[in-house]
């Protein structure tokens, strides 16, 4: 049985635990394997880490979306708001860019999380939203049905 999860939540810190627990419990449902369950909590905790991190460095008061699906396979997607130049994080920047010392926390904050993302999922891709301004990170992972 296919299905979609979607969660809204203020951008605050303290809802990122509640999205993780979330997508790794829709995650068993949809039938992805036991040993890449730490790996979605992990991967849905930086996507949503990130998102609020914008957020509160934007001064944004919007949502942060997180949509959840297993149709053919268990797919997350965290929407943020931020403008896109924003969404990108030091992952746009230029080598020599990242080693100034100036760069704000909330810029390494992003750019670790799509570091990190990157070693955690093997199927990730971070594009503009469709509509309105913001990022969107999609994640996959296979399910055993």
């Amino acid at each position: 049985m296919m299905s979609t999860v979607r969660l809204a939540f203020s951008p605050a810190p303290v809802h990122v635990r509640t999205a993780r627990l979330v997508g790794v419990a829709v995650a068993r449902r949809a039938g992805v394997a036991e040993e890449l369950l730490d790996e979605v909590r992990l991967a849905i905790g930086e996507a949503c880490t990130r998102a609020v991190a914008l957020h509160q460095q934007y001064g944004l008061a919007d949502l942060v979306t997180v949509e959840m699906s297993d149709e053919e396979r268990y797919t997350v997607r965290v929407i943020d708001r931020a403008p896109i130049e924003a969404g990108l994080g030091i992952a746009a920047l230029p080598p020599d860019e990242l080693a100034n010392e100036s760069l704000t926390d909330e810029a390494l904050t992003v750019g670790v999380g799509f570091a990190l993302l990157a070693g955690f999922v093997d199927d990730l891709q971070v594009r503009p939203v469709d509509e309105g301004i913001g990022t969107e990170v999609r994640m996959v992972w296979p399910v055993d049905r």
